[in-house]
């Protein structure tokens, strides 16, 4: 159920280099995974993202920060011997 609950959700993030320059955007939207993270980040509850966009719906919030998380667990990070 999990796995299909997870597939269901990054199904709405969507990338088309037609829309928003190819950057990820939530159902064809013209809003990216990264306007909401920032907003997120800045102190804009999902609350309040659901009645500045009221296109967007609470999975789409749920699918940005799991799109998000998903990108992360991939990235590799080296350490690097600066004197």
């Amino acid at each position: 159920m999990y796995k299909q609950h997870t597939t269901d959700l990054l199904k709405r993030i969507t990338v088309d280099p037609a829309v928003m320059v190819g950057k990820p955007t939530i159902r064809g939207l013209r809003i990216t995974v990264e306007q909401i993270l920032k907003a997120l980040a800045g102190g804009v509850t999902v609350d309040e993202l659901l009645e500045d966009y009221p296109e967007l719906e609470r999975e789409d919030i749920q699918a940005v920060l799991l799109y998000a998380s998903e990108r992360i667990s991939e990235e590799q990070v080296f350490a690097l011997n600066v004197e």
